[in-house]
């Protein structure tokens, strides 16, 4: 697809990246068959490749109207489309754009913009935001059921072993789960540290930036970058051996600080390394399941569980049976999911400025990962374990908690 870029926009680095990208795109059609949001809306210009040709004439010089803008905004920036593209097409960079040349011709509503700001600064507050989930579970008997179903119990953490291993992992300290879900993070440093090791929080780190790249704060996002590896860099230069995410959808933006600070010359290099060291947690108990799965006792009766693989892990990280197949290897029956490639409409932020489409999203994907009747369903992503507990009475879990509480009930059996 040709691109022939307006004389204002020529010399613009992220206009000549847009219609680089573009012009790969043969607008054959498969990736509206993988788009979440075309299923729900049905609408050619809610799918990737309608809202490339949005794109492309806002590129060409079109001066874009709230429509264009909306319709970028619906994109769930889920990634479906790209593994499914033949030809390649970056999508998920190009959308990023799209919005950013969206946003600057469409200015938002001065509400909209409040709105986005006080969901950003909320998320971003790790002070704010767990007093706020303290007051929402202390209210919660009184709350509507459906409203209740939206805060998530309080769960314990757990006791996170010293470092005591020459080999260390570093952690990402994210925004909403030390909160949301304190135990997940948790597991995983006592699943490590029985592989011999140690998985450390470093001071200053902090959200990964997706949050701001979501809500129309992409400097900020950058600024995130920068401080979390200022914050890495000299456990990186020691010789730490990963840079670890029990979130998929924050390893994903980890996987881009690369690419975000390619131009940023004090720390390109840096940002290039650790988008090297970024693993997912699946990977790294992979490489290390030889020393782990000999600690396994069998598995009990009534194993069956479905896994749903998160959009960032199998799209974004491109990281897809992993995890399911360390499941089986535990003893697991894992259940099939129908169309396990669409998304179950968290997506970040989404879930809350767009919540009509991520419920029917959710109810589908809902629908697909209870056919069979498991016991529990397992992901990988904080966002979608919140957003799919909220809509079934099924326990929704972080598979690395299972492999933890096996693991520990496995020392329990050892003890005299």
């Amino acid at each position: 697809m040709r691109v022939k870029l307006s004389e204002r926009l020529a010399d613009k680095p992220a206009a000549t990246e847009a219609a680089a990208i573009i012009e790969n795109c043969v607008h054959c059609g498969f990736c509206t068959a993988t788009c979440p949001s075309y299923q729900v809306l049905d609408n050619e210009l809610d799918s990737p490749r309608g809202r490339i040709y949005l794109i492309k004439q806002m590129l060409e010089g079109a001066q874009a109207a709230a429509p264009t803008r909306d319709h970028l905004d619906l994109c769930l920036t889920c990634r479906s489309c790209e593994s499914t593209c033949p030809t390649g097409v970056q999508y998920g960079r190009l959308v990023d754009i799209g919005r950013a040349m969206a946003n600057e011709q469409a200015p938002r509503t001065a509400g909209s913009r409040l709105y986005r700001s006080l969901v950003r600064r909320t998320l971003l507050a790790r002070p704010v935001f767990a007093g706020a989930l303290r007051s929402g579970r202390a209210l919660r008997p009184l709350l509507p059921k459906a409203v209740a179903r939206r805060i998530p119990l309080a769960q314990v953490a757990g006791a996170w072993p010293a470092p005591r291993h020459a080999r260390k992992a570093i952690a990402l300290d994210g925004c909403v789960q030390p909160a949301l879900a304190p135990q997940i993070d948790a597991a995983l440093a006592r699943v490590l540290d029985r592989a011999g090791i140690s998985l450390i929080h470093v001071a200053l780190s902090g959200c990964c930036g997706a949050v701001s790249q979501h809500l129309d704060a992409p400097q900020d996002a950058l600024q995130r970058a920068r401080r979390n590896i200022d914050a890495w860099w000299p456990h990186v230069e020691s010789g730490a051996e990963a840079i670890v995410a029990t979130s998929s959808g924050c390893g994903s933006m980890l996987k881009e600080y690369g690419h975000l600070l390619r131009d940023d010359p004090a720390y390109a290099d840096k940002a290039a390394r650790v988008s090297e060291l970024v693993q997912d947690s699946a990977q790294l108990v992979a490489r290390h399941w030889g020393e782990l799965r000999p600690q396994l006792l069998p598995v009990q009766a009534d194993t069956a569980i479905a896994f749903q693989s998160p959009c960032s892990l199998q799209h974004g990280l491109k990281v897809r049976g992993v995890a399911e197949k360390l499941l089986v290897e535990m003893g697991y029956t894992v259940k099939p999911v129908a169309d396990a490639h669409l998304c179950c409409g968290s997506a970040g932020t989404y879930s809350l400025l767009h919540a009509d489409v991520a419920a029917q999203l959710r109810t589908r994907k809902l629908a697909a990962l209870e056919a069979d009747a498991p016991r529990q369903i397992l992901s990988a992503n904080i966002g979608c374990i919140v957003h799919l507990q909220a809509a079934t009475d099924t326990p929704v879990r972080h598979w690395i908690e299972v492999l933890d509480e096996r693991l520990q009930q496995s020392g329990k059996q050892e003890c005299p």
